[in-house]
């Protein structure tokens, strides 16, 4: 039996009046400088370039001071990206706080951060060439950490039981199982985490605040790249969904690899740059 919507008190729309207050002003954070980003690119070199399969996983690693670029090669195509610090993959991206600093979706000069104790910048976004998208009259907007990643446990709930093992959480786990960090595949899939969804299309509805996709707009040479603030071991899923314009978690979508071009600076380009230091917190919590 439905609830009863309650009687507005008086005050209602005093109450909604009241204006929003930023959660997080970054005004005192350091921002990016991208003139000297672009001068590092410009000494960089290739050093590898990974292909990821459709409906598949693949690990990355690129140097501190270096860049990588995720490039749509073949069709439209959406992307699920985790990042860990090489040398201690318990340091990972945390999507709640990086939404909580920069917004919904990420965009030129904003950053991806680390998770507690460490919250510092990880990688910070150079070049897109989706920038030009903007948000839509849908709401939709590109590159969000909103969405935690398409997984096995979710689709058993909405399938009735289907086992699916192509999902962005277990192409994840698979990969990073694969370059060794973890013991296991179960030990692995501990250190996955919530993602950037790079290329992907997104909001949240007008009516319900429902989370929801449409097909992205990337083509075929669009490319989003990242200046590596630290040693980074990066993990993507080329997306079961395709360009998510109808589902995920899916055997009949269209999808497509993804490349990953990985870049190297000379030490002496990057000259007295050095990585962020973890946070400066005693982590003592008032104990």
């Amino acid at each position: 039996m439905p609830r009863p919507v309650p009687t507005p008190p008086e005050d209602a729309q005093a109450r909604r009046d009241v204006p929003p207050v930023i959660c997080y002003p970054t005004d005192s954070l350091q921002p990016a400088d991208l003139m000297r980003y672009a001068r590092f690119r410009d000494a960089a070199t290739p050093v590898a370039r990974h292909l990821v399969p459709a409906r598949e996983g693949g690990a990355f690693r690129v140097p501190a001071g270096g860049f990588f670029r995720i490039t749509c090669v073949e069709g439209p195509q959406v992307g699920d990206l985790n990042l860990f610090n090489a040398a201690n993959p318990v340091e990972r991206f945390y999507s709640g706080k990086t939404r909580a600093l920069h917004g919904s979706h990420l965009s030129l000069g904003e950053r991806m951060w680390s998770g507690f104790p460490f919250l510092r910048p990880m990688a910070t976004m150079v070049a897109d060439t989706l920038g030009w998208y903007g948000r839509d009259a849908f709401g939709g907007r590109v590159h969000d950490v909103i969405g935690t990643r398409c997984d096995p446990y979710t689709h058993w709930h909405l399938s009735g039981g289907e086992m699916y093992h192509h999902c962005c959480h277990s192409n994840l786990t698979r990969a990073l199982a694969a370059e060794g960090v973890a013991g296991s595949v179960s030990e692995a899939e501990t250190l996955v985490h919530d993602v950037l969804n790079v290329f992907m299309c997104t909001g949240f509805t007008e009516e319900t605040g429902q989370y929801f996709m449409k097909a992205s707009p990337v083509r075929p040479g669009d490319y989003v790249e990242f200046f590596a603030e630290i040693d980074l071991l990066g993990v993507l899923s080329a997306c079961p969904g395709g360009d998510c314009g109808a589902e995920h978690s899916s055997d009949s979508a269209a999808c497509h690899p993804l490349q990953v071009d990985v870049f190297e600076t000379p030490a002496a380009a990057l000259g007295d740059w050095t990585p962020p230091p973890v946070n400066g917190y005693d982590r003592s919590h008032g104990r």
